[in-house]
């Protein structure tokens, strides 16, 4: 009996440890996190791979080349691009990591375990500048959302042109990089309707792969965007949670001093009845 007792009391602790911990988990920094690296992750992806179908399209079927030397052309801005989203999914990596830090740190387990005053002290300044910087970030994310939004309309545009030439015989519907800004002026790299060219690449798994990435990639960019401003709301309710246990902490110090001035004061009359009685 003795035993089945100790168990169960030993269950029971167990039980409530594990509610405590759950209750100090920030759940609205974690589904911001999670939306966050999901929007990333699929944006860096999906970005990469379509850049790397462009590269192909252009190389198979428009015969454009790298230019010589060090010049700057649309493969080396493809290979810049690539490099930018290999250093944005390292840092909001690390971004969505401090943000979950914070939460966690403004959460009511850390304020049970280590009271008010570690919280305040520094809570605000750290809660303020992470709000700056994420809406900083979400300005960032609509203008990545808005630039990748530029190669879909793009290959919906190509797209949109091989149906029609697979549907009206004898269109004269072209394909033409300069209008892009693909290849310079002087480079004719026009691809017309009715050419072997043409024809393969409207059939080839490579336009219609590189255009629904593209279109992933713009939904990772969105969702990113709808993470930054759930952060931003997470934020700032904690900066006001941090700034009311502030002000709560300020109250408590008033407080316990008056109730110590009026212990002493009555302590000192105490003593001085005593000794006048004496």
């Amino acid at each position: 009996m003795e035993e089945d007792m100790d168990e169960g009391q030993t269950q029971k602790g167990c039980g409530e440890c594990c509610l405590k911990c759950l209750r100090g988990i920030p759940y609205p920094s974690l589904v911001a996190t999670i939306l966050l690296y999901a929007g990333v992750a699929l944006f860096c992806g999906c970005g990469h791979e379509a850049l790397t179908g462009t590269v192909t399209i252009l190389q198979n079927y428009f015969e454009v080349i790298r230019a010589p030397g060090d010049g700057v052309d649309v493969f080396m801005i493809i290979d810049i691009i690539k490099y930018v989203i290999y250093g944005i999914a390292s840092a909001f990596f690390v971004y969505g990591i401090l943000l979950m830090v914070e939460g966690f740190f403004t959460s009511g387990a850390i304020k049970d375990l280590y009271g008010d005053f570690k919280i305040t002290t520094c809570g605000r300044c750290v809660s303020a500048w992470f709000i700056m910087l994420t809406y900083i970030f979400m300005l960032a994310w609509l203008g990545v959302t808005a630039f990748t939004s530029l190669p879909v309309f793009v290959y919906f545009n190509i797209w949109t042109i091989c149906q029609n030439a697979t549907l009206l015989e004898g269109a004269s519907l072209c394909l033409d990089p300069r209008q892009f800004g693909v290849v310079t002026i002087g480079e004719e790299r026009t691809v017309c309707a009715g050419s072997e060219k043409f024809y393969r690449m409207c059939v080839s798994t490579e336009l219609d792969m590189t255009f629904h990435l593209f279109v992933c990639a713009l939904a990772g960019a969105g969702a990113a965007v709808i993470a930054m401003i759930h952060y931003l709301m997470v934020l700032s309710a904690n900066w006001a949670y941090v700034k009311d246990a502030c002000k709560m902490q300020k109250y408590e110090d008033i407080k316990s001093k008056e109730e110590q001035e009026l212990h002493d004061i009555h302590s000192t009359r105490s003593k001085e009845r005593l000794n006048a009685y004496t």
